[in-house]
């Protein structure tokens, strides 16, 4: 597949070398196309079978997915901007909604930051909520404690999620399908409490939600 990642700052790098190391092909772009260019060199080490790592503007044609590795508000704002272009694209969320004190959510009760999205982009766009749960430092090494990450997946698409759940498992993650798309209200909660736990466990950003059995 052809991914192109918006926001190419931590999270897009590590999301990028995951989908690079399971052979599918990365744009990174950026509001700082230096930014953008920088994240392309770091990852392109990564790629596997024949997979190409570039940098572009807003303006080039997107990917068969498109993950806004951008924060809540601002996926709104630049898939509100891309308009038409999204339609027929998978749009992955990853933003936790955090409100500005950083200790609850920002969104209504009864919505997600993947719910806002998906009433923001044009008709035919399919979003997916996945990669919420993982940190950037876990993402580049694709494990926490010799154990892949699992990525939680939500959305109303069949065939959306399942090309997710593929970008995850060929990077050596483990998808788990989490169910519809309002099923996103739970992840993001998920990750606040993982995130307020940081201090507690003293993990340094470096733990992972786990699911064992």
């Amino acid at each position: 597949m052809n991914i192109t990642i918006i926001g190419a700052g931590n999270m897009g790098r590590g999301i990028g070398t995951r989908a690079a190391a399971g052979g599918h092909s990365v744009t990174f772009v950026d509001a700082n196309p230096e930014t953008a260019e920088k994240a392309a060199v770091d990852v392109r080490a990564s790629a596997r079978k024949g997979a190409k790592v570039s940098a572009a503007s807003l303006d080039a044609e997107l990917g068969d997915v498109v993950v806004l590795a951008v924060w809540y508000g601002t996926n709104i704002e630049i898939a509100r901007q891309l308009g038409t272009k999204l339609a027929g694209k998978v749009v992955v969320d990853i933003a936790n909604p955090l409100n500005s004190t950083y200790d609850g959510l920002a969104t209504a009760p009864d919505s997600s930051s993947a719910e806002d999205l998906a009433k923001a982009v044009s008709a035919g766009a399919k979003v997916v909520k996945a990669f919420n749960t993982t940190f950037a430092g876990t993402l580049l090494a694709g494990q926490v404690a010799g154990q892949p990450l699992d990525v939680f997946i939500a959305g109303d698409d069949a065939d959306a999620k399942a090309k997710v759940a593929q970008l995850a498992t060929d990077g050596g993650l483990r998808a788990i399908d989490a169910g519809a798309l309002h099923r996103s209200r739970q992840i993001e909660a998920m990750q606040l409490l993982h995130i307020t736990l940081q201090g507690t466990l003293g993990t340094n950003w470096g733990s992972a939600v786990k699911i064992l059995g």
